[in-house]
């Protein structure tokens, strides 16, 4: 029973992930708007890490480099996310963002010289076509893609950016790391507001803060905690395949309580690139013998990024 409890840790983090668009549209509905709302929950959490940082401060002074890129791209992914799911239709954002085995190819070959076997590249052929088909086939070229489409589809590659530099910072403390992230996107929110993106509220109500407040340092931390626990006590591939729980409970939730519905296209494309996580999943899982202990370690790397959403 023991050797259980790390999946349904996992299992209840990757719940918390799928279900946050629930406080985070309820959030906004109290008047916070998408990029305030960012700003002000990644501002508490942020200031809530500082004396981690501080602290840990001999741990990462050699990596300052390695802790701005993961503060640019693993707060920009938290960014882009967390904005596409509040203005945009949840069921949609989340497939979008879930073409990371496309991206995860793509940068490993590019940014790490990393070996891509036939079945890799299948799973990146299947997300591709999967996205060109939620994207409306060949239609897309008649017209721009929307907006927030485009937020989704950066949040992923962000996110996938994010985590070639959490694998190559394997000397840099998770903890360190992951509180980079916070700072990254609350400064890159902030930068927003500055540019006049959105305007700070004149005021806002005690519940939204207290709203704000729970979403931060309770539903967030919780899954950001579990998240980290859960796939550190596992072999990535067993861990990887929990992960896609998020995009199911995304779903299934979105169907059920927003009452968004899901048009054919995308049912097909959603299973296109469904189909394509498991293929990545599996193959790390057939990776993960006792002479690649190195490479397990850069697995387990890569899901411990996991921040937003």
């Amino acid at each position: 029973m023991k050797e259980y409890i790390p999946v349904f840790v996992l299992l209840g983090a990757s719940v918390l992930w799928g279900l946050s668009w629930l406080p985070l549209k309820s959030i906004n509905a109290m008047g916070v708007d998408g990029v305030v709302l960012i700003f002000i929950v990644y501002g508490i959490l942020s200031f809530t890490f500082t004396p981690v940082l501080i602290k840990q401060f001999g741990n990462y002074k050699e990596h300052f480099k390695e802790m701005l890129l993961i503060a640019f791209f693993g707060g920009g992914a938290s960014l882009a996310f967390t904005y596409a799911l509040i203005n945009g239709e949840v069921i949609r954002v989340m497939v979008l963002f879930y073409l990371l085995p496309l991206w995860g190819v793509l940068g490993g070959r590019i940014f790490l010289g990393e070996v891509i076997d036939k079945w890799r590249y299948l799973g990146a052929t299947l997300a591709l076509v999967g996205a060109f088909i939620i994207l409306g086939g060949f239609s897309v070229f008649d017209s721009p893609l929307q907006r927030i489409d485009i937020i989704a589809l950066l949040s992923g590659i962000f996110f996938t950016l994010n985590n070639l530099v959490f694998r190559a910072a394997q000397d840099v403390s998770v903890t360190s790391k992951i509180s980079a992230m916070f700072y990254g996107c609350f400064a890159l929110s902030g930068l927003l507001l500055i540019g006049g993106v959105e305007i700070l509220p004149q005021s806002i109500s005690t519940p939204a803060w207290g709203s704000l407040f729970l979403y931060a340092l309770v539903w967030l931390l919780l899954a950001n905690i579990g998240s980290q626990w859960g796939v550190t006590h596992m072999e990535a591939g067993r861990s990887s395949i929990i992960i896609i729980m998020e995009l199911l409970t995304a779903v299934v939730s979105a169907t059920l309580i927003a009452g968004e519905i899901m048009k054919s296209n995308e049912y097909i494309g959603a299973i296109f690139i469904v189909t394509a996580a498991f293929i990545e999943a599996l193959k790390t899982k057939d990776d993960n013998c006792p002479n690649k202990i190195n490479e397990l370690r850069s697995k387990n790397e890569h899901f411990k990024s996991k921040t937003i959403i």
